[in-house]
């Protein structure tokens, strides 16, 4: 087959998840993708001329075709945080460079092609955001939201080596992956509909180990339903049960950590409290085109159970992964420099906004929703297409999904997501003579507008 042949329908892709009793199929799955990505399978150059030039050409235009098609799913972008919005000004001379930040970014080493000057630059930032001194200040940028939760919790089980693990259920999968790969006990919190802590199972648990150190994962907003977990409650009841000095908190803060600094009323996180770690994610409000993230710890922690001499590059490292993207912090200074506390703070009130109009809008046509306090996080009932679940990437859980609105989401692009659900489950729901689906067991039955709820909460409000 020709390299141009092979070009046929460059927009074929995997349409539907294939399930095994509610489970994804791996194996069928896998095959499937297989079949539809052998079209960039790596093959050696040809000797003949001609057929490298064609070959070239194909090369040439499987690019082409692949921003196309980036630019599509770009354009129905709805279920994760991601702000697609990016300006990359005059950071574009930098991209033919290799930036490598190996090792501890406040100590130089042999190694000099790097931007930790910028890497610096962004912690400070974020220091000052949760109040911690540059003096007692040690961080980096991360490789994403995964590797801030590993980090910190990691400084916790070092400080604790028989700590265990209290992080709700709604916490970030990334939470319980790291308790596995470091043979943490993890003790799993119920939450309430809303996706927050249940507080009093928390303390339950704590009552039942208290021989045992505790490393406590705090919510800043949760992966499905943005809820913030109190963090002041959380002391509180640590204190409570003898902890004392016997505990170790670490905040992932992926997305809402730096929407909550910059809205009125919402909870406040920092090292002023007595919290060990925070992690957000650089890829998420801030557009970083690749993903990042940003840790910041107390030093006094990082120093005293984590930071090693490497003579190979004649620095010191308490970082996770060792190389580290050296553009990404070029990336986030820019970002931050160009738009300033004000404008996130607008970036950040025009996303509440318009979730609060989403939610408005759902509401209208008769779609179960919920949205909570300080979140940009639209949480409806899961259509029941597939297909528009994949039109518009929307993440699904149980009988739920979710919209994250971000920066580049706009009033013009809900309303035609609105449109398109109600069509899609107009149909849906004719064509299967099913019922409006119930998810009160996930949003709380005043939230509900299924038959059954829908009746209760209106005779209620009566």
């Amino acid at each position: 087959m020709s390299h141009l042949a092979m070009l046929e329908n460059p927009d074929q892709e995997v349409n539907s998840v294939m399930l095994v009793d509610g489970q994804l199929n791996y194996v069928a799955e896998k095959s499937a993708t297989s079949s539809v990505y052998n079209r960039y399978e790596i093959d050696e150059p040809p000797e003949d001329r001609q057929a490298d030039v064609e070959r070239q050409l194909c090369t040439e235009k499987l690019l082409a075709q692949y921003r196309q098609h980036l630019q599509d799913k770009s354009s129905h972008h709805l279920g994760y945080p991601f702000n697609l919005e990016l300006n990359v000004g005059p950071l574009q001379q930098f991209q033919n460079l290799h930036i490598n930040n190996l090792g501890d970014p406040f100590i130089e080493s042999n190694y000099g092609v790097h931007s930790r000057q910028f890497e610096v630059a962004v912690l400070d930032w974020f220091a000052r955001l949760w109040d911690l001194p540059k003096d007692q200040c040690w961080g980096y940028v991360t490789n994403g939201g995964t590797e801030g939760n590993m980090h910190g919790l990691l400084v916790g089980r070092e400080l604790f080596p028989e700590g265990i693990i209290y992080a709700s259920r709604d916490s970030h999968y990334s939470i319980f992956k790291a308790a596995k790969m470091y043979r943490v006990q993890c003790i799993k919190i119920d939450t309430y509909s809303t996706g927050e802590m249940h507080y009093a199972d928390f303390a339950s648990q704590l009552l039942q180990n208290t021989g045992r150190p505790a490393i406590v994962n705090v919510n800043i907003g949760t992966t499905m339903k943005g809820a913030i977990d109190d963090l002041d409650e959380i002391i509180r009841i640590l204190q409570d049960c003898g902890y004392e000095d016997k505990f170790y908190i670490h905040c992932d803060a992926a997305l809402a950590g730096l929407m909550m600094p910059f809205i009125k009323h919402a909870p406040r996180v920092t090292f002023k409290k007595p919290i060990g770690s925070i992690s957000v994610s650089g890829h998420k409000l801030m557009g970083c085109p690749m993903p990042c993230g940003v840790t910041i710890n107390r030093s006094k922690d990082v120093t005293a159970v984590m930071s090693t001499n490497i003579e190979y590059v004649a620095s010191r490292d308490a970082t996770i992964t060792g190389s580290r993207n050296g553009h990404a912090p070029i990336f986030l200074w820019y970002t931050l420099k160009s738009i300033g506390y004000k404008g996130i703070c607008r970036e950040v009130e025009m996303c509440i906004k318009n979730a609060q109009y989403l939610t408005s809008r759902l509401k209208k046509i008769g779609v179960s929703a919920f949205l909570n306090k300080a979140s940009s996080t639209v949480v409806f009932e899961k259509p029941g297409d597939q297909a528009f679940v994949r039109k518009w990437q929307l993440a699904c859980e149980r009988s739920i999904a979710h919209v994250v609105v971000m920066p580049n989401v706009t009033t013009k692009m809900l309303r035609i997501f609105v449109q398109e659900l109600a069509e899609s489950r107009h149909a849906f729901l004719s064509r299967t003579e099913a019922n409006i689906p119930c998810v009160a067991m996930d949003i709380g039955q005043e939230n509900c507008l299924c038959s059954l709820h829908d009746v209760v909460v209106h005779h209620s409000r009566i």
